[in-house]
């Protein structure tokens, strides 16, 4: 099971940040009259879209590298047995 945590953990926050970017597009301006005429809305779903694509290109670069193993099996197998008596 060689799955990166980055990518679907990248895929939810840019679903997220364009859902709610999108909102903040589309939404009535007198309802941010409350946060003082600023756009939440449309802030923060371009900073979730922004991390969520910094995840999906780390998780990608990962992938390319080779950095991430195939298995638990894999990472157990790189340390080396252990002497007797330890």
């Amino acid at each position: 099971m060689g799955l990166d945590i980055r990518r679907p953990i990248g895929y939810l926050f840019v679903a997220l940040g364009l859902l709610i970017a999108g909102y903040g597009l589309v939404s009535d301006k007198a309802i941010y009259q409350r946060s003082l005429g600023y756009n939440v809305n449309l802030s923060w779903g371009i900073c979730l879209l922004i991390f969520g694509l910094v995840c999906l290109a780390l998780a990608w670069r990962g992938a390319k590298a080779g950095t991430v193993p195939q298995s638990a099996h894999d990472a157990r197998d790189s340390i080396p047995p252990r002497g007797p008596g330890h």
